[in-house]
C-alpha cells in the first residue's frame, strides 16, 4: 500500500474572458497544479493569476503543453512530427518557467495535456522527443504521465524521474490505457465509485478495466480534472478519503 499520494489538477484552463474551473479554491486541496500554458488554454494574465497563487499556496508547479488547438481543447488528434513535440515541448515550458520565476516559484513538473498526452501514451517516438525536451531544459524536472505508458518508459531510460499517473474520473481499456472520450466508460460519474477506484489503485495497485478485468496500475499522483462541475466538492472529499484511509497527501 502506498504511503503518499499526490493530488494533481490541470489549472488556469481559461482564456480571455472565459474562465474555467475553481482554481483558487482547488488549491487548497490539491498538491501539484498542472497549468495550461496558451496552446489548448491560457493567457498571460490566466498564467500570472494562477502561477502566483499556486506559489503562496505552496502548490507545485508544473507545466501542461498541449498541441495548438484552442478551438477543440487540445482533445483532437494531430498529425506531427517528433520534432514538432519536442518544439513545442519546449516552447510551453519555456513561457511557464517565466511566470513561475516571476512569482518566486520554479517548476516542478510536466504533464502533457489532452490528445498530446494520449498520442506520446501509446508512441514512443513521439514520447522519447517530450522527454528529451524535459531533460534538455531541466533534468530535475519529474515527467508526469500515464501508468505503464511509452511516456513513463522514455523518460526513465533519459534518466528522468517519472511520477506515474492514475485518474479519478476515467474508465481503463485491458491495455491501460484511458478509455476514449465519447465512449461508454470513458468517465466514472458515480463519485462512490471513483473515490473507491482511488483507493484500490493506491492500496492494491489494481484497477478494473473496461471489461471487468483487473489492470496492474502504479499510482504515484492523481488526477483531478479542474474542468468538471463538481470538481471541488470531489476533491475535497477524495482528499478526505485518503487521509483517513492512513495515506498522506504531498506532492
Amino acid at each position: 500500500m502506498a504511503k503518499h499520494i499526490d493530488l494533481n489538477c490541470d489549472m488556469g484552463e481559461g482564456f480571455g474572458a472565459w474562465s474555467m474551473g475553481q482554481d483558487e479554491a482547488l488549491l487548497e486541496l490539491v498538491t501539484s497544479a498542472n497549468i495550461a500554458c496558451g496552446y489548448h488554454a491560457g493567457d498571460p494574465a490566466t498564467m500570472t493569476r494562477v502561477v502566483r497563487l499556486a506559489v503562496a499556496k505552496g502548490v507545485a508547479v508544473g507545466a501542461h503543453p498541449s498541441l495548438p488547438d484552442l478551438q477543440g481543447f487540445g482533445r483532437r488528434t494531430m498529425a506531427i512530427s517528433p520534432e514538432e513535440a519536442r518544439g513545442m515541448t519546449l516552447y510551453q515550458m519555456g513561457a511557464l518557467e517565466a511566470f513561475a520565476r516571476a512569482a518566486g516559484g520554479r517548476l516542478s513538473h510536466v504533464k502533457a495535456h489532452g490528445a498530446l498526452y494520449n498520442m506520446a501514451a501509446k508512441d514512443r517516438r513521439l514520447a522519447d522527443a517530450i522527454a528529451s525536451a524535459v531533460r534538455d531544459f531541466d533534468p530535475s524536472l519529474i515527467l508526469v504521465g500515464l501508468s505503464g505508458s511509452e511516456l513513463i518508459k522514455a523518460g526513465r531510460a533519459l534518466g528522468l524521474t517519472c511520477a506515474s499517473e492514475v485518474f479519478a474520473d476515467r474508465g481503463v481499456e485491458p491495455d491501460g490505457s484511458l478509455t476514449p472520450r465519447g465512449q461508454p466508460g470513458a468517465m466514472i460519474e458515480d463519485e462512490d465509485l471513483a473515490v473507491a477506484r482511488v483507493l484500490r489503485m493506491v492500496r492494491e495497485g489494481k484497477v478494473a478495466g473496461r471489461d471487468g478485468v483487473d489492470v496492474a496500475i502504479q499510482a504515484d499522483t492523481v488526477c483531478i480534472h479542474g474542468d468538471q462541475p463538481k470538481a471541488l466538492a470531489f476533491a475535497r472529499r477524495l482528499r478526505e478519503a485518503l487521509e483517513q484511509a492512513g495515506v498522506e497527501v504531498r506532492a
